[in-house]
């Protein structure tokens, strides 16, 4: 019989070796015979679990950080393992097969190798292959038989160009100075193909605009031109739709599809189920212990793989990967306007801003109520969000809250938190903005294990990630006492699991505590799962913005996807919302009757 394969996992974040007897060291039984089943190395500061473990599991109970992990995996993933970070680290055990023509789209959380393999694909790290010390003729030989053989001759052989889009685009302004087109330029000299490749990606009224003032999205949309523009065989895009709308994500990744032609590779690393759905002919879908190790699935159809993981059970693989399916409401009730239950009104609102105009036609926020808002990038949302908690005043109209109401508000950019307060640590941020009995809180226990904030909460805030800094800052938000939360892009950065925890947290914050939320995403799926009502903004993004008051779920579904031209079909299975291709069948029939989101399909 064999024997399982072991995991034992010390995370360098949380272990504290300073503030620590080194208990681990000290009670483990091994240690106690002459051996040495755990020692400290200096070098990486930091203890190391050697194959003489027996999985005792003292040390994981001794251990006051909760820095150790010891897994228990089937032998047979022993010869999968492709990277392994140094004696007791992270370990990746297989990868996913790239096919020439096709996009592949990765699910799975935060932590778990997605970055890994990305790098490993784009030949920036060559795999271990869990030995310590793996070549790059290894690595062949070890795939060999496989298509990942043929990648990774050519690969080595510097037969294959490989472009690379990475997930830190608000680092594009520090590198790299100008006019965006000089930028371009300055990657493909042919004016006509940068000219092409900006009309398909909405840059054209950009090209002028120096590239510090630039948002997010620009940004976004700015990364994904210059890796086009590049040229390569192989196409790896790590989260290319943060901070785009969903006009924005659908022109992106028709961009992305078109690659697909000349046999290269592509490869996607995205949160937006709806638009890996849309994008990706296969998916491989990561699971594991964030921080110990992860396991690529086989490959699969999109549809097929999605459902698998919302489902929560890969039946290739015969693998739970977690207890609860998640499951979309095809039929979502109609909003009651109750007066007794107005937190917030607002007359007809007018703001000026330079050359934009916002316009905010008479509404109410209702307390229980979960209001999505939707709309596009730059036609005012994030203004009339700072209007409501009193950061920006109306040049017109009125807001009057009944009563005195407590506010919540999570900012679309929060860089400057950390400019502000760099030496603060997350501790004595959440502290300071939701007050220092947080961890007494209710949701504190959801929060602090959805985000992974255990790892970094003696972190200062300057030493965080973009991720990281937006995990604590939507935590801090949901665990201050209020009666209207504000949230502004709350999605970006976090996972697929991650965002599910939180909007089930802002559910229960909504119906437990009857708090208001005003909820800013472009992420439908979760604008879907988490909201009672919606805000439609209508308008020309920079110039005029409308902001129409809260309706019906449904209503303001179909108001503003007639707008952008786009319809939702709903999966079978799970109700979950499905970009419907231009023109086809499913198309052409919801048009027709009208329906532009609530479509329940038969059994596909």
């Amino acid at each position: 019989m064999k024997m399982p394969t072991r995991i034992a996992v010390v995370d360098k974040d949380l272990c504290q070796p300073r503030k620590c007897s080194q208990e681990c060291i000290r009670f483990c039984p091994v240690v106690r015979t002459g051996k040495r089943a755990i020692y400290f190395d200096e070098q990486l500061n930091r203890p190391v679990i050697t194959d003489l473990c027996t999985a005792c599991g003292i040390c994981v109970r001794k251990c006051p950080f909760e820095a150790i992990t010891i897994i228990n995996l089937p032998s047979e993933l022993d010869e999968h393992c492709v990277h392994q970070y140094g004696p007791s680290g992270f370990k990746l055990f297989k990868l996913p097969m790239l096919k020439q023509g096709k996009v592949i789209g990765v699910i799975g959380q935060n932590a778990l190798g997605k970055t890994t393999i990305a790098n490993i694909l784009a030949g920036s790290i060559i795999p271990n292959l869990c030995s310590g010390n793996g070549s790059k003729d290894e690595v062949v030989r070890r795939f060999r038989g496989t298509e990942l053989q043929t990648y990774f001759t050519r690969l080595y052989g510097n037969r294959l160009r490989v472009v690379h889009k990475t997930q830190y685009i608000e680092l594009i302004p520090m590198v790299i100075k100008g006019k965006v087109k000089e930028a371009l330029m300055r990657i493909n000299g042919d004016e006509s193909k940068v000219l092409e490749v900006a009309g398909k990606l909405n840059l054209t009224h950009l090209l002028n605009r120096d590239i510090n003032v630039l948002s997010g999205g620009e940004l976004q949309r700015l990364a994904i031109a210059a890796a086009i523009l590049r040229g390569g065989d192989v196409y790896i895009f790590d989260e290319p739709t943060t901070h785009l709308d969903i006009t924005e994500r659908l022109r992106v990744a028709k961009a992305i599809s078109e690659l697909t032609s000349g046999n290269r590779y592509v490869l996607i690393i995205d949160h937006d189920l709806a638009v890996l759905d849309y994008l990706a002919d296969l998916v491989v879908i990561l699971y594991g212990k964030p921080g110990a190790y992860g396991i690529v699935s086989s490959i699969k159809g999109a549809k097929e793989g999605i459902n698998e993981y919302l489902k929560g059970y890969l039946a290739s693989e015969n693998m739970l990967i977690r207890r609860e399916a998640i499951t979309f409401k095809s039929t979502p009730p109609p909003r009651e306007v109750r007066k007794e239950r107005v937190l917030v009104e607002w007359s007809d609102v007018v703001k000026n801003l330079g050359d934009f105009k916002l316009i905010a036609r008479s509404g109410q926020l209702m307390r229980g109520e979960v209001v999505g808002v939707l709309g596009p990038n730059g036609i005012g949302k994030t203004t009339f969000a700072r209007i409501l908690v009193g950061e920006l005043q109306p040049d017109e109209g009125v807001v009057m809250p009944y009563g005195v109401v407590r506010i919540s508000y999570k900012p679309q950019y929060i860089r400057d938190i950390a400019v502000k307060y760099p030496e603060l640590t997350v501790s004595s941020i959440i502290g300071k903005v939701a007050g220092v009995d947080y961890r007494e809180k209710p949701h504190w226990p959801d929060l602090a294990n959805g985000l992974l904030l255990t790892p970094i909460m003696d972190k200062s805030l300057r030493e965080l990630s973009g991720g990281e800094l937006q995990r604590v800052m939507i935590a801090a938000a949901l665990l201050k006492d209020a009666e209207l939360y504000v949230l502004d892009e709350p999605m970006a950065y976090l996972d697929i699991e991650q965002r599910i925890k939180t909007a089930r947290v802002i559910a229960r914050l909504a119906e437990e505590k009857e708090a208001t939320v005003l909820f800013i995403e472009h992420d439908v799926t979760m604008l879907d799962y988490v909201s009672s009502s919606v805000m439609v903004f209508e308008g020309e993004p920079g110039k005029l913005g409308t902001a129409n008051p809260p309706i019906d779920l449904r209503k303001g579904m179909n108001i503003f996807f007639k707008a952008q031209d786009i319809t939702f079909r709903r999966d079978a299975h799970n109700g979950r919302p499905r970009i419907n291709k231009k023109d086809s069948v499913m198309d052409r029939i919801q048009r027709e009757i009208g329906e532009y989101y609530y479509y329940v399909t038969e059994k596909e």
